[in-house]
């Protein structure tokens, strides 16, 4: 069967979702109105309410929740079979992820543009919030320690697109400098600067002098360096501080001298990389070698499947991100349609690229099978395996394999620092919260709370001991990721059920996907936490087992609470009703 069926049939299925499915949702549930001034009017302040033009707004939203993650969980999630990740990628992100990243961005413009932990107070009572606002701060910890790992990595695996990465910074200052300043249009400055990137790229590739070797400066591999430390180790060690430096700078700045127009350039490349790599399954036309399904799995795909695949279907990451930073941004409230659900829809055909990538790339189910041999190998060899299944895709675009790395290398640390450093502005925005709510005044204070995120993130990261080697910290909590994730997203969507019902409005569009969530996600977590990482299990871990209990309970304390407050929520009204 040829993978292109899959992309046409998946390209149709979220065509109709956006045109009617998200219309409907913006008509006759969330009742956009084109007049309501949303926050970035009401509260403009030239650093994070901001008006911004619905497209530079979603490729800031884009390239915010579009990361590694929508390729990594499908890549490893094939091992149950392509249909399963297939159909939960496709409905997940019509029904699930359109309804919770549309929502979540028009309760917070409806609500001052205050983020869901904030939110969780005023509906759902101030215990819940607290707790919930420990979820979203252990959530964003463990993305800016693992992004700032994979980062430095990719630095030091492809240092030719470094140069490539570091000219991107003062090009999108001089956009944004043309387009805020001298009132300039962003789009043909972008498209020049993406040019840049890439002649940079393409150049660097071929001329060693111009590839930022931190690990050849320092002796090369094997060689002692400094502090004990190897030459990678400490090539690791300076690109983490290198890293941190920027995203405390680039967190801090207001958003239309950096964070904006950098975004807007990484929304082509986005463009720029789904087209290659869909092009290239046209041009390629490779058939799907991959099994439907897999009747020998050795770890059941119910409920992991809709934790292994979260960005892509649903992730509660996103509603982070449209309540904390996007939602400040948003010039007017029916480009939420636009921003949020559209947005869902970008991220989904990523996560569909990535797996026609993987399926398509052996040339036998027999040898599918080998390397996906257990869900273990298939955690191993995922994300190996879709960069070899992209580049086959792209090689039918006649792309020289060392260049096609190095590109795509560029696409995925632009893609990682835009994750990066709205997680860590997301994580100030919490911890200045937390000092608000127990009067700890300076952690309120815009430079006392960065510093704190960027140090505990740092702090993560740097821990000499992990899974991966030196400075792998971040894999340490990693595992509570998935579940942490889909909680926090069936939350979200609990919380706009509350809203819609206390507007006397239809609330089941979100409800019906925020049972199943909560109901696979509390599931997928009891069994990790009481049969792998308990002290009884047969590989126990301290670590996990204490901080996913924790994190058990809280989602069923603001569950039960939420579910409370769902019941008698025509008691009172909140915010504005439309």
């Amino acid at each position: 069967m040829s993978a292109i069926w899959l992309a046409v049939a998946g390209g149709i299925i979220f065509i109709l979702g956006y045109k009617y499915y998200s219309k409907f949702i913006a008509e006759k549930i969330y009742r956009l109105d084109p007049n309501y001034k949303t926050p970035a009017h009401q509260y403009k302040d030239g650093v994070d309410f901001v008006p911004t033009n619905k497209f530079v707004l979603w490729g800031h939203h884009f390239t915010s929740v579009a990361g590694a993650a929508p390729i990594v969980g499908p890549a490893i999630a094939v091992y149950w079979g392509w249909l399963p990740a297939l159909l939960w990628v496709l409905l997940g992100t019509v029904f699930a992820a359109g309804v919770h990243d549309f929502g979540t961005l028009v309760l917070s413009v409806r609500n001052k543009g205050q983020s869901v932990g904030t939110l969780a107070n005023k509906l759902i009572g101030q215990r819940a919030k607290i707790l919930f606002l420990f979820i979203i701060l252990l959530l964003v910890l463990m993305v800016n320690a693992v992004f700032a790992w994979v980062i430095a990595n990719l630095f030091i695996s492809f240092p030719a697109s470094v140069l490539s990465v570091f000219i991107q910074i003062p090009l999108a200052i001089w956009i944004g400098y043309s387009v805020y300043k001298r009132k300039k249009s962003m789009l043909l400055p972008s498209v020049i600067a993406l040019g840049v990137m890439y002649l940079a790229a393409i150049v660097a590739s071929y001329v060693p002098a111009l590839q930022i070797d931190m690990v050849r400066y320092f002796g090369g591999e094997g060689a002692t360096a400094f502090f004990g430390l190897d030459a990678t180790a400490m090539s690791f060690f300076v690109w983490i501080i290198v890293l941190m430096v920027y995203v405390y700078i680039a967190s801090t700045l207001p958003v239309w001298k950096l964070l904006q127009p950098r975004d807007y350039i990484n929304s082509h490349q986005l463009i720029v990389g789904l087209a290659l790599l869909y092009l290239g399954l046209l041009f390629t036309n490779p058939d799907i070698t991959a099994p439907v399904s897999n009747n020998t799995a050795d770890t059941s795909w119910f409920p992991l499947l809709f934790i292994t695949i979260a960005c892509g279907a649903i992730s509660g990451f996103h509603g982070l991100v449209a309540s904390g930073t996007s939602s400040k941004q948003l010039d007017k409230e029916t480009d939420a349609r636009f921003v949020g659900y559209l947005g869902a829809v970008g991220e989904g055909s990523l996560a569909l690229i990535a797996i026609i990538a993987v399926i398509t790339f052996f040339p036998s189910t027999a040898e599918f099978s080998s390397t996906y041999s257990g869900f273990t190998a298939a955690n191993g060899e995922g994300l190996g395996v879709f960069i070899q299944g992209a580049g086959a895709l792209a090689s039918g675009l006649g792309i020289p394999a060392s260049v096609a790395s190095t590109i795509v290398s560029v696409i995925v640390v632009s893609f990682a620092a835009t994750t990066l450093d709205s997680s860590v502005r997301l994580m100030r925005y919490i911890i200045s919260e937390l000092g608000a709510e127990y009067k700890v005044t300076p952690l309120t204070k815009t430079h006392v709370a960065t510093t704190a995120a960027v140090v505990s993130s740092a702090a993560l990261t740097l821990i000499p001991q992990g899974p991966n080697g030196f400075g792998s910290g971040g894999y340490l909590l990693w595992p509570l990721f998935g579940t942490s994730n889909q909680l926090l997203a069936g939350i979200s969507l609990l919380l706009i059920a509350i809203w819609l019902k206390r507007q006397g409005r239809n609330y089941w569009p979100a409800v019906i996907p925020m049972a199943f969530l909560m109901f696979m996600t509390l599931y997928a977590m009891f069994l990790q936490v009481m049969t792998q990482w308990a002290p009884w299990a047969g590989e126990s871990d301290w670590l996990l087992f204490i901080f996913g209990a924790i994190i058990f309970v809280f989602a069923l304390w603001i569950m039960f609470t939420a579910a409370s407050a769902l019941m008698n929520s025509n008691k009172d009204r909140i915010s504005r009703s439309a």
